[in-house]
């Protein structure tokens, strides 16, 4: 049973820590899918917590996907929980290829133009002096000095070369930030993510022995991505940034800002960063070019406020750099050159075209009357569907006709089905479309 006196001092994260418990027990398999959850009196019982206390967990676990409200019954453990944790064992996973795949988040084949790509590495590969060296640990310096007049144009961020880190991947970032942050916040113990959806980063946080939450403000680190709050792409709105810092500020948090898919945003006028609303204080800014360039392409880069650039600094050296030199030497040229611009433009003109395709596909084989939602940015929709058995037995028997899903949700009578648009031709819609209405209907 758990034990919350040990936690008295942390009364905001009471629920949290309610929530955690029962989540541990449903990924662990201790709690099966199917199996009943405590009433809320009995749970408040045995845990000598409030009753709102114990509610507001149980609403937290339901809105996460972990368990089901039944009418005049309680709440029930899903399947979707018990599917994660398998997904989630080593050694069991299998690449499938699947002939229509709403659920890949990969790019459109012909968003890239590979022959001009070559001919920069090409040109970088040439450099031989420069390549017989490695890569600086900060990154290389003409390659951070073009990205700090890339973010200062783009994305209105003020830095200077020195204040920006490359890495290979947001998760290679994350190795270096987690002791940075342990650090320079000795005090600081638990990290908020927007959903558990955001694996690869509570993961690194994890193993560096930081508590997990979601969605909770109140957390000492925050981590968000403002333009990509759920995975069909709405945008925080700017009152709601000032809010977060304000907050934040007064409470000497830290808030990383995760600035995936900003690029892609169709339905509105871009928001100002919150690096830049915050002048730099307070905020750690990640980016990343898989989105704009190609998933095989790893370059990343962070942007570090005051106190941790000078903790960086001081340990720099003993970094090794994981991002390819001779990467950052091609897309340092490229962008100076202008094609990053161009290749953003273009990448904004195609997914905005294909959102409204598949948009207008979904209502066509569903009816106009069918709930979609989508938001300003992103490449993907939401459609919720009639059905009343569970969201793994509509994946499996999608996966048989050979159709790959994503199921964002469920309850006892619909689920939430994201589809995403990206690396899917705009032909194949309609008849992805018709196959999951057979599947569904089935």
């Amino acid at each position: 049973m758990l034990n919350i006196e040990k936690n008295q001092n942390r009364t905001t994260h009471l629920y949290m820590e309610v929530y955690e418990y029962y989540r541990k027990l449903i990924l662990d398999g201790k709690m099966t899918p199917g199996s009943k959850m405590p009433s809320l009196r009995k749970c408040s019982q045995e845990l000598k917590l409030s009753r709102t206390t114990i509610e507001t967990a149980y609403l937290q676990l339901a809105a996460d996907g972990y368990i089901m409200a039944k009418a005049q019954s309680g709440y029930y453990v899903t399947e979707i929980a018990s599917h994660q944790h398998k997904n989630n064992q080593p050694g069991t996973h299998k690449e499938t290829h699947y002939r229509y795949d709403l659920a890949s988040s990969g790019v459109d084949k012909e968003s890239f133009r590979f022959d001009l790509w070559s001919r920069y590495m090409k040109s970088a590969l040439r450099q031989n002096e420069r390549m017989l060296t490695y890569g600086e640990p900060q990154g290389e310096a003409d390659f951070r000095e073009t990205l700090s007049d890339y973010i200062r144009e783009r994305r209105n961020i003020l830095c200077s070369p020195d204040d920006i880190v490359v890495g290979a991947s947001f998760q290679s970032l994350l190795q270096i930030l987690c002791p940075l942050i342990h650090e320079v916040y000795p005090e600081f113990h638990w990290v908020s993510f927007p959903t558990p959806s955001f694996v690869h980063g509570s993961t690194v946080f994890g193993d560096y022995g930081y508590e997990i939450c979601y969605r909770n403000k109140d957390c000492d680190v925050v981590y968000v991505s403002p333009a990509h709050m759920t995975k069909w792409g709405e945008i925080m709105p700017v009152k709601r940034r000032l809010e977060l810092l304000k907050y934040a500020n007064e409470r000497h948090h830290l808030v990383i800002e995760d600035d995936f898919e900003n690029e892609f945003v169709y339905f509105q006028k871009p928001t100002p960063s919150l690096f830049g609303l915050s002048g730099g204080q307070g905020v750690v800014y990640i980016g990343s070019f898989s989105r704009l360039l190609l998933p095989s392409i790893r370059i990343s880069f962070m942007i570090l406020p005051p106190e941790l650039l000078n903790a960086y600094k001081k340990k720099a050296g003993f970094y090794n750099q994981t991002a390819s030199k001779a990467e950052q030497i091609a897309l340092c040229q490229f962008i100076r050159d202008g094609h990053l611009a161009a290749q953003t433009r273009r990448l904004k003109r195609l997914y905005s075209s294909k959102l409204k395709q598949l948009r207008s596909s979904v209502r066509q084989v569903f009816g106009t009357g069918c709930q979609i939602q989508v938001g300003a940015a992103g490449t993907s929709l939401a459609l919720t569907l009639p059905y009343e058995k569970s969201g793994d037995e509509l994946k499996k028997q999608a996966s048989e006709k050979s159709l790959h899903l994503q199921i964002l949700k469920e309850s006892e009578k619909d689920v939430t089905v994201l589809m995403s648009c990206s690396s899917m031709p705009v032909q194949d819609f309609v008849p992805a479309c018709e196959l999951l209405k057979s599947v569904v209907l089935d």
